[in-house]
């Protein structure tokens, strides 16, 4: 009975008949523990992480006017003595439950930045203000397969949509390499120059000398980064006009969308990171590529437009994402020969080499360490103070949910409130991380299973709209 329990978790579990010996016998064991139940829910609330931290420890609240005791929790009673919490890993490749938590929380947060929530600091009227959704991408090392629209690659072939020679160079002893992994090193330098350079260039082509630019306008902005199938870095950002006072505030008259798009163009020529030269290494003056792409956004697109929606979709979507979208490994390497036993593919693997043949040249850039991550050292998702709300403010949001949600199960008065004595004492102590081999088995059934859920829920939302819109 346990173990029809255990099978029963997911929509399409798994089948237990083509686990390995180990996984099978703790799946068992798990199943015909007295803890089975409490450790399925516990996994259940972590939304099936791969890699749950494991807490020890108590919380005693009381009442601090009479002293009582009104409620006292202790691992001591949990399965093996712990209580799982979800690892908050961002990384689709690491942990896909926790990653769409974070892809979530991008979304609403970029979202919030273009329609307006009162709740994350944005108002609704921020949909008037001028906003385009711009990318800028890495110049070129060298050529690469690719897929020229209806025309053939320069190598003669039309390559399909998943082809693996695709971003990999056409002649790779020709390729540079070095400058590719320098490029992607320094790109969150090119960045941080660029938003420099945007303001000056909107007060320039304004006709305002900076000071009054800045006393009558901010410009915020939302980005994350991407890999290409070259392995280069390019940013994708929400670049959005505001008044003197941020987004409570419309921008001036002049703000528009075309000097915004004509700014963005003129800033990215201007930026130059310079290398200094070292060993047999030349000098280098990094910029963006000539490929830089402008779009305004709109609430409802026309072809030529980008809606709100597919914005905030698109960059909660990368958000999750990494150098492991090359073909690399999402892993530190250390040295060369660990390209070999982890197969890393060629192209990738010549990436990762050049990193680690640079660093002792360019030891202040860290190169060995982000070999992994092909050079690029940066923060993913970045965004200006004034943009919208913030990750964390996101994250605490949901916990203070989650809190609330607690305490009225268990009776508790709400510690905010003015009249409440009550005083939560807590004493955690980390007592690990991950999975026993069975348990792993059933996470993984239960993240399917949440999935499935999703992709059922999001088939039904487009019949739920209608029938709000015939509603109203």
């Amino acid at each position: 009975m346990r173990l029809r329990a255990v099978l029963h978790v997911t929509h399409a579990p798994a089948p237990a008949a083509g686990l390995d010996p180990a996984t099978l016998t703790d799946v068992l064991r798990l199943a015909g523990s007295t803890g089975f139940d409490r450790i399925q829910d516990q996994i259940r609330r972590t939304g099936g992480c791969t890699d749950p931290i494991r807490l020890s420890g108590t919380t005693v609240t009381r009442d601090t006017a009479t002293g009582h005791v009104l409620h006292h929790y202790s691992t001591d009673t949990e399965p093996g003595g712990v209580l799982r919490l979800a690892c908050g890993n961002r990384r689709a490749s690491r942990c896909p439950a926790c990653a769409w938590t974070y892809a979530g929380d991008t979304y609403h947060l970029i979202r919030a930045g273009l329609v307006g929530d009162h709740d994350k600091g944005t108002p609704h009227t921020i949909r008037d203000h001028p906003r385009v959704f711009a990318t800028l991408t890495a110049p070129s090392f060298g050529p690469v397969h690719n897929r020229p629209g209806t025309r053939r690659c320069r190598c003669g072939t039309r390559h399909g949509e998943d082809a693996p020679e695709l971003g990999t160079p056409l002649d790779p002893d020709g390729y540079d390499y070095a400058g590719a992994v320098l490029w992607n090193n320094h790109a969150s330098d090119l960045w941080r120059y660029f938003t420099i350079y945007l303001r000056r260039e909107i007060a320039r082509m304004a006709g305002l000398t900076q000071k009054d630019a800045r006393e009558t306008s901010r410009v915020s902005f939302g980005k994350v980064a991407e890999y290409q199938k070259r392995g280069a870095v390019h940013f994708h950002a929400v670049i959005r006009f505001d008044g003197p006072d941020g987004p409570d505030t419309p921008p001036p008259h002049w703000a528009t969308g075309d000097l915004l798009d004509a700014a963005i163009r003129a800033a990215a020529a201007r930026v130059t990171v310079d290398v200094a030269p070292a060993g047999d290494q030349p000098a280098r003056a990094l910029r963006w590529g000539e490929q830089i792409d402008v779009r305004p956004i709109r609430a409802f697109g026309d072809g030529a437009e980008i809606t709100e929606q597919a914005v905030a979709s698109y960059v909660a979507k990368y958000a999750t994402k990494a150098a492991e979208t090359t073909g690399t490994v999402d892993r530190r390497i250390g040295n060369k020969e660990a390209l070999a036993l982890l197969d890393v593919p060629e192209h990738p693997a010549r990436l990762i080499a050049a990193c680690l043949d640079l660093h002792p040249l360019y030891p202040d850039r860290k190169l060995r360490d982000w070999a992994h991550m092909l050079g690029f050292r940066g923060h993913f998702s970045t965004k200006s103070r004034s943009y919208s709300t913030t990750l964390g403010a996101l994250r605490q949001t949901r916990a203070d949910y989650r809190a609330s949600q607690q305490r009225a199960a268990l009776g508790l008065p709400d510690p905010d409130d003015e009249d409440a004595t009550t005083l939560t004492i807590a004493h955690w102590a980390y007592a690990g991380h991950g999975h026993t081999p069975g348990e792993s088995w059933l996470a993984a059934n239960m993240r399917r299973d949440i999935q499935h859920n999703r992709e059922a829920a999001r088939e039904e939302l487009p019949a739920l709209l209608d029938l709000e819109g015939a509603a109203a």
